[in-house]
């Protein structure tokens, strides 16, 4: 007994099954696209996270300085200037650009300064990061 197989009888891999079910996946110019923005990105990311690291250091600097309470506004820029030749990632901003107060015996210090990334000839990204110690 073998198998037979009937004239006409429709096939689970011939041209009717194809036609009834759609092909899925993502053609070469959407691959491109995709690849294109996730490079661009990736540039980006780059280019900005030792800003953000730099951002951070800075704050944790501020914050250890007006932990230690001094007693001047000299004082404070030393320190300052200290631990910017120990953190040498440290080099968007300077002891004179601190701004000293002191608000209910507390001593505060804030900073603000701007960064421009270039992403590529005339493109720049700027962002203003600002801080204040806790």
């Amino acid at each position: 007994m073998g198998l037979s197989k009937r004239v006409g009888a429709p096939c689970a891999f011939g041209p009717s099954a194809a036609g009834k079910r759609q092909q899925r996946g993502v053609s070469l110019l959407g691959l491109l696209f995709w690849g294109v923005i996730l490079a661009f990105g990736g540039v980006v990311l780059a280019r900005v996270v030792p800003t953000v690291m730099e951002f951070y250091t800075i704050q944790r600097v501020v914050d250890r300085i007006a932990a230690s309470n001094p007693s001047t506004v000299p004082a404070v820029r030393a320190d300052f200037e200290r631990a910017q030749q120990v953190e040498y990632s440290m080099t968007s901003i300077s002891a004179k650009d601190l701004v000293i107060s002191k608000e209910n015996d507390k001593l505060q210090i804030s900073f603000a300064y701007d960064k421009q990334i270039e992403l590529g000839g005339p493109v720049f990204l700027l962002i203003k990061y600002a801080g204040r110690s806790h």
